[in-house]
């Protein structure tokens, strides 16, 4: 071992080390006094041997990947006054051994896995100032040692499991608190009065628990508070008008807290609040002009409320310094004020989900800092100014659900930078040539759904490579989509055009989209074929939809060689042909399509970031239903309305994660697969209005999910299968034109022999009866060429005499034909 005797501080953070940190040899710093390790890439177990370190007054370890448990021999360190192993991935309790660290002033313990500690083994720790326990999963009431812990100033214990009442007695046991924060806890009961006596108390966090009682009216004597957060409790109430006498405070949110209250001016008192947020409750009333007095207001949000009247335009020309206005989902009516427009600092206006009508104000095109702007879902009209060209800094632009028309607007500015857009609110564009929407270089979220939009889409349209969701869906668009250049670079993942007026062929310019996920471009005047491109370069693919268009010709086999397909909807057009059987390879379709807990996340953060719900409409239980947040979850293939013909392959029974198979108004013949039953997942089966025959297979009854069945319009014959999920349905029209069935719930009663032994053997009279005919013919003919040479008596007479033998033979199998048909009418 070598001594290291004039080290006295080793600073490595930020400096992307990797590795474990066990084999140093800490007794050869006896003078290191800190040790700052932060931010790096660190991993594997704490080594007890850092406790040699007799001298160390200040370890940093935050910030990596250490696991394992915090080393019991760190209470050694007698000489620590600061300890930061924060945001790592430690376990186990806490070492109660570290209560005992006489100097010990700075403890951060935050953002790890700790859990079962036993409080009451813990002495009280009168030197610490500091101690955070955040985000770990901790239970518990309020621990004991924190109370003694008398000069604690910064507490945080929030995001755990602790439980129980607030302690009554901090004023008196940490009078010297400034940052309190018990939030995401399971802390219940009232706020204790007793917190108002916490006069250095600054930051009082105590969101995200069970608290009730109302929102405290001695809150608004502690004139010293900067931040003041009781929201996602459900205190219930009404907002107290003394909060106005805060004038210190910077921060209120009282959000999702059962408040039923209107909103006093009197907060228009403080003149140095800088963030409001009062949404999700149940305030009523409208917004009160004094609150232009919160001149320091950046962020500002009552959204989902049922507040009323009109937008205060004061609030605009008042708060300069406004960077988030935030309304949403409340009852306001009358215009936008245009003196929005002075709000020059603007980044995030949301305004949707009100009754605000008029136009948009073109006055909006000064917010040149604006990001996201939502005024979906009113009753707004008129056109979208052009000045919205402005707006270099826009990223998401919703107007959907309003009356806006017209065609897409040109002339929007050559350096319009815009992440997203939605125009799918209804109203009226007065454009030119829609070619400067094209400058849009950064555009990628596009949605315009929901509107009355018009005309065709620009030339330079695919100009927007960045795109990545584009929604024309549910307006008067026609024409071609534009093709594209040879250079086009597609970042398409979500394209929805259905419900408009576009002709052509398949739209050759998502060829080049690899990233595709989802396409719907259904219920439009498409025709042609599908072209077989889509099953060799759209791999990604998982929802499709070209329903309702003029598609002829048959399906391309290409389309099995998406593996990732959960929904096929190629309903209504005129395609002819087969069903491919190597629909049997849609490797998704064949089982259920249940997502990981990983997934889940990915597709909700996917969700979230682009602030859009991705869906499409497909028929379901005999509607035709719009499907979002569900999307994920959704599996099935719907071919129905076309012109397909022969057998259903077998090869389907094999995707036993479809919840829906749709068949129906075809030309669909031979009888239904008779592993039907293995399809175990199926909610919905339609093979009606085709021309099957033969027996319902028996494993139908076995598919127990069923809810939705038809199988009328046919020529199935026999028995109807019976038990499980098939008693639950009852209603006659399933088998409804299928002349040839019997039992329940039909009220047919079948014979002693069954009709489908009665079908067979009438199809063996038939086969019998076709062979003899054909035999007749070939003996008349025969005879009527060749009769010249029958001119002898004997040959005459054996001649007719065969002839009558046949005549008599069948006789005889018209005969059995007419015995059967007989017992059929009187079953």
């Amino acid at each position: 071992m070598t001594l290291v005797l004039g080290v006295a501080s080793l600073r490595l953070r930020s400096l992307r080390l990797r590795g474990g940190i066990d084999a140093l040899d800490f007794a050869a710093l006896p003078a290191l006094t800190e040790l700052d390790l932060n931010d790096n890439y660190l991993v594997g177990a704490i080594p007890a041997s850092i406790s040699r370190l007799r001298s160390l007054a200040s370890l940093d370890l935050g910030s990596n990947w250490f696991d394992g448990s915090i080393p019991p021999q760190f209470g050694d360190l007698s000489g620590l006054v600061d300890l930061r192993l924060y945001n790592n991935n430690l376990v186990g309790a806490i070492p109660h051994q570290l209560s005992r660290l006489p100097k010990i002033a700075h403890v951060d313990l935050g953002a790890n896995y700790l859990t079962g500690i036993d409080f009451r083994k813990f002495s009280p720790m009168p030197t610490m100032t500091f101690l955070s326990l955040f985000l770990n999963s901790l239970n518990g009431s309020f621990p004991e040692f924190v109370i003694r812990s008398g000069n604690l100033t910064f507490l945080d214990l929030s995001h755990n499991n602790f439980s129980g009442s607030i302690p009554d007695m901090l004023p008196e046991k940490l009078p010297n608190l400034m940052y309190l924060n018990l939030s995401f806890n399971a802390f219940s009961g009232q706020i204790p009065a007793s917190i108002g006596r916490l006069t250095k108390l600054l930051d009082l966090r105590i969101d995200s628990n069970n608290l009730t009682g109302g929102v405290p009216v001695f809150l608004g004597s502690m004139s010293q508070l900067k931040v003041l957060d009781l929201g996602f409790n459900p205190l219930g109430g009404t907002i107290p008008p003394v909060l106005g006498q805060l004038q210190m405070l910077q921060q209120l949110s009282i959000m999702n807290a059962e408040l039923v209250s209107t909103l006093p001016p009197e907060l228009g008192n403080l003149k140095n609040l800088t963030v409001m947020e009062l949404s999700m409750n149940q305030l009523s009333g409208g917004l009160p002009p004094e609150f232009a007095g919160m001149q320091a207001m950046r962020v500002f949000s009552i959204s989902t409320n049922n507040l009323t009247g009109e937008i205060p335009p004061a609030l605009f020309t008042s708060w300069p310094e406004l960077i988030s206005f935030q309304v949403q989902n409340n009852l306001f009516t009358g215009k936008i004020p245009p003196e929005l427009g002075k709000a020059g600092k603007l980044i995030v206006l949301f305004m949707f989900g009100n009754r605000l009508s008029g136009s948009i104000p073109a006055a909006l095109g000064s917010l040149t800092s604006l990001e996201d702007l939502d005024l979906s879902d009113n009753d707004l009209t008129g056109g979208i100014p052009p000045e919205l060209g402005h707006l270099s800094h826009l990223t998401f632009l919703k107007l959907s659900h309003n009356s806006i028309s017209g065609p897409i607007p040109g002339n929007m500015g050559n350096n319009f930078k815009m992440q997203g857009v939605d125009h799918s609110s209804g109203n009226s564009s007065n454009s030119r040539s829609g070619s400067d929407f094209c400058q849009l270089l950064s555009l990628k979220i596009l949605y315009l759904s929901n509107n009355k939009l018009t005309g065709k889409l620009p030339d330079c349209w695919w100009n927007l490579q960045n795109l990545q969701f584009i929604d024309l869906s549910n307006n008067a668009f026609s024409g071609e989509i534009p093709t594209v250049q040879t250079n086009y670079n597609c970042s398409l993942e979500s394209v929805h055009l259905a419900d408009n007026g576009f002709t052509g062929v398949f739209p050759s310019s998502l060829e080049m989209c690899k990233a595709l996920i989802t396409l719907d471009i259904g219920n439009n005047r498409f025709f042609g074929g599908i072209p077989p491109w889509i099953g060799k370069g759209l791999l990604s693919l998982k929802f499709l939809s070209l329903k309702s268009n003029n598609f002829t010709g048959e399906i391309p086999s290409e389309l099995s060689n998406l593996s990732q397909l959960q929904l096929l909807d190629i309903s209504n057009n005129g395609l002819t042909g087969l069903i491919p059987k190597s629909f049997g390879n849609l490797t998704s379709m064949k089982n259920p399509n249940t997502l990981s807990a990983q997934e889940t996340l990915e597709w909700s953060s996917y969700i979230n970031w682009l602030l859009y719900s991705d869906g499409i409409d497909t028929i379901w239980k005999g509607q035709e239903q719009f499907f979002e947040k569900t999307i994920e979850l959704l599996t099935g293939i719907n071919l129905s309305g076309n012109s397909l013909s022969q057998c259903i392959p077998d090869e389907l029974t094999t995707l036993q994660g479809l919840l829906f198979l749709n068949l129906s108004r075809n030309h669909l013949s031979c009888g239904i697969p008779k592993n039907i039953g293995n399809m175990k997942n199926l909610e919905f089966l339609d093979l009606s209005l085709n021309e099957l025959s033969g027996a319902i297979p028996p494993s139908l009854a076995d598919i127990s999910t069923l809810d939705i069945l038809n199988l009328s319009n046919n020529h199935l014959s026999g028995k109807i299968p019976t038990g499980n999920q098939l008693q639950t349905l009852s209603d006659p029209s399933i088998y409804h034109n299928n002349y040839g069935l019997c039992g329940f719930p039909l009220n047919i009663s079948c014979t002693s022999s069954s009709l489908a032994s009665d079908e067979r053997f009438c199809r063996k009279c038939e086969d019998q009866y076709l062979s003899y005919c054909v035999m007749a013919g070939v003996v008349f003919g025969f005879w009527v060429w060749f009769g010249m040479f029958f001119f002898s008596g004997t040959l005459r007479y054996a001649v007719f005499g065969f002839v009558d033998c046949i005549q008599c033979k069948v006789m005889q199998k018209v005969y059995c034909i007419n015995q059967f048909l007989s017992r059929g009418t009187t079953a």
